[in-house]
This record gives C-alpha cells, structure tokens and sequence, in this order.
C-alpha cells in the first residue's frame, strides 16, 4: 500500500481519477449497439452479415476519429478536449433517442456512437501526465481500466433496454455523461509535460513511422480484440448458446470485466518485468484461448471461462503496450497514442464483421476465432523480431524504463540522449 501511496504522491492523482471517469463513461457509451444487439435485431431482422457491420461501424469511426482529437488537444489542451468530445456524445445520445426509425438511421447512429471512441489518447495522456516516466506504466494502465466501462455498458443496458425499450438507454446515456463532466471540470488540471506544438508535418510524419505500425498491429490484436469481442459477445451468447437477452449482457461482462481489471495488471508488470516481455507471454494466451474457444462451441461454461482468459490476456497487453509508448515518444505522447489507437483499434472493427461473414458464408463462428487466433500468432512473430532494435536505443532489457540517475520535471531521464522526434524517425 506503501508503495502505491508513493504513486499517487507522484503525480496529480485527482487529475487521473478524472480522466478514468472520463474514459469508462466514453468506453460505456461506445459498446451501447453491442449490448443492446439482440433488442436491435429483433427489431429489424437483419442478417448475420448485417449485424456485423452494424457492430463494427462504431468501432471503426471510433478508430478514425481518434487522431483528430488528439490533434485538437494539442491545441486546446486536454483538458479542454475531453469537455469537448462529452459534449457531443451528449448530443449523439439525443440523436439515438428521437432520430433512430431505421436500419439506416442506426447505421448512422454507429458513426456517432463512434465519437465515444475516439477518447482513449487523450484521456491516457492527461491521465499520465502528471507522472514520472517509472510511473507512467501504472498511470496508464489505471487510465485504461476505463474499459471497464464496457463491461457496465454490456451489463446495465440490456435490463435498461427490456424495462425503458432500446432507444431510451440513449436518453439515459445523455445524462450520465453529465458525471464525468462535472468531475472534469472541478478536480483535473492540465499536467504540466506541455511541450511545444507540432506542426501538421510532424503530426502526419507519424503515421509513416516504422516503430509506430510495430505498435498499431500489437495494438489492433490486444485492444482491437477487446472492443470487436465485446461488441460481438452479446449476439455470440444470445444466438449459439439460446441465452436469454439479460443473460448474454452478463455473460459478456464477466469477460469485459476481466479485461479493463487486468489493464492495470499489465502496466503494473510491464513497469517491473517489462513491456516486451508481458506482450510476449500476452498474445501467446490469446492465440491459444481464441483455438480453444473455437472448438468449445457446445459449452457454455467452458467458453465463458476461455473467454474470461482470453480477455484478462487482451487487457494484460493493452497496459503493456502503453507503458511502452511514453518511453519510446517520451515528446509527443498525445499524438502518438491517438495515432497507434486509431489504426489499432480498425482491427477491433474488422471482429464483428469477419465473425458475421463466417457465420452466414462458412456455417460457423469458429473460422471467425482461428482466423483471429492466427493473427495473434503472426503478431507475435513480428514481435520477437523487432525486440532487439528496440532494447538498448531506447527501452532496457525486457520493455523496461531506462535506468538513470535523475528525472527531469518534463520527464525526460538524464544521462541519455532524448529519443528522436517523430518528423524525425521516419528518416531513420
């Protein structure tokens, strides 16, 4: 306990508490169509295929949307940002509860929907911000537990659904961001790392970065697999195993839950025993479960709890992989992990799709889960290969910090050189 008082002395923890809040209400409200599928559904009476897509567009405009806003809070301050992006979630809901009369109009209430996704830079660099570079795992990793708000999402809104009717749980939506607005507003400060602005040039430059796909691909099978599952178990329960629509919600939660608890797990282990290798033993795990999973269609019992390992993986692997990009982009942080979460989390969108396509085209979900199982495989293998360029230029042994003698107020370790901007990198 000691050691996590220490923690919190060492950053502005009112601040992460707020950009926490912040990110499990936007996580909440992105997953929404994916716990109300089966009510959806029985609405319109849409095909598997259908149901993908409507599954994945929120991902997808999600991930697009997610490197604008981290442009923005270079401008405006982060801070600022996040009042900025609730505001037009609030205004999304309001469109979901009156404007919704078709299978188009929830295709595109999808794409607002996907605003609530767009949050996770942001919120991941106001909440760590504050925070020394040792600690930054850890800050992060509690930032990112807002994926827990899935898991409220997925187990609140199917009983709101049945009681109030689909629509209204928008409604309700609208009013509950009014709670991590306030909590914004009155307790977060914006962290004082402020560096100076980047240019488009350098904000575009990262996207041709080669470390920074390494990232994005890692990204899209730990996050990407998280948000794409949890939008897709719902149906998944609800269909192949006859649950009830209440039931598949729970189901669904148990998994989401494990997932946003062990984010935090992961960044604490990526802090100590080093990102590297905590991403290795992660998707490793997850190319397992997700065979596994694939062969345990008869079993409900047996497939909540591959599941519920599969994400506590996923979970596991998102923290790792975020205590690694402030050590790598120690400069532009923002905008780096709004660019790896945009492009990962693309990845989650193809989930619901691929599952929908399987189903309707091969009879099963079961390709759905190889296919993704396979992916984590090939990631890992890119993985392995580019750990040794990666230890001793700018991360220790494993994926840990650098040791050195001091922390500069804008945490920079001294005693070593600073890692090239992100202009500069792709001349590298």
């Amino acid at each position: 306990m000691s050691a996590f008082n220490t923690f919190l002395k060492s950053g502005h923890s009112p601040t992460l508490f707020a950009a926490f809040l912040y990110f499990a209400f936007s996580c909440g409200v992105w997953v929404l169509n994916g716990a109300m599928a089966p009510f959806i559904r029985e609405t319109y009476h849409f095909s598997a295929a259908q149901q993908g897509l409507m599954l994945s567009i929120p991902i997808v405009a999600g991930a697009l949307m997610r490197f604008p806003l981290g442009v923005l809070a270079q401008y405006i301050g982060r801070k600022a940002a996040t009042l900025v992006e609730m505001a037009m979630i609030a205004v999304a809901m309001v469109f979901g509860l009156f404007f919704v009369h078709s299978f188009g109009d929830l295709l595109a209430m999808g794409v607002l929907l996907g605003i609530a996704g767009a949050s996770f830079g942001v919120a991941m660099s106001l909440g760590s911000g504050s925070f020394p570079a040792k600690h930054k795992g850890l800050a992060m990793g509690i930032v990112g537990a807002g994926n827990v708000g899935t898991a409220v999402s997925v187990l609140v809104a199917p009983p709101l659904a049945q009681w109030l009717g689909w629509q209204a749980v928008y409604g309700v939506a609208a009013c509950a961001m009014l709670l991590p607005a306030l909590v914004m507003i009155f307790l977060a400060r914006e962290p004082a790392d402020v560096k100076p602005q980047a240019s488009l040039r350098d904000h575009v430059a990262c996207l041709f970065e080669g470390d920074g796909w390494v990232f994005s691909v890692i990204y899209a099978i730990t996050f990407g697999g998280f948000i794409g599952l949890t939008s897709f178990l719902p149906s998944y329960y609800y269909e192949q195993f006859g649950a009830g629509k209440v039931q598949a919600g729970q189901l669904t939660m148990l998994a989401a839950f494990m997932g946003a608890a062990l984010r935090v797990v992961g960044g604490w282990l990526a802090d100590r025993w080093g990102g590297i290798n905590t991403l290795t033993v992660v998707l490793a795990v997850v190319a397992a479960s997700l065979v596994l999973i694939a062969f345990s269609a008869g079993s409900l019992p047996l497939t909540t709890l591959l599941m519920m390992l599969c994400f506590a993986a996923l979970g596991a692997g998102n923290g790792a992989l975020f205590q690694l990009v402030p050590l790598r982009w120690p400069a532009a942080t923002a905008v780096a992990g709004s660019m790896i979460g945009e492009i990962g989390a693309l990845g989650g969108g193809l989930v619901p799709s691929t599952m929908g396509l399987a189903k309707q085209y091969a009879g099963s979900y079961a390709w759905g889960f190889l296919l993704f199982a396979g992916l984590a495989l090939v990631v890992l293998a890119l993985l392995r290969v580019v750990q040794a360029g990666w230890t001793g230029k700018w991360v220790g042994h494993g994926g840990r910090a650098r040791v050195t003698s001091a922390v500069g107020a804008a945490g920079w370790p001294s005693g070593r050189a600073h890692p090239q901007p992100l202009s500069q990198f792709s001349q590298e």
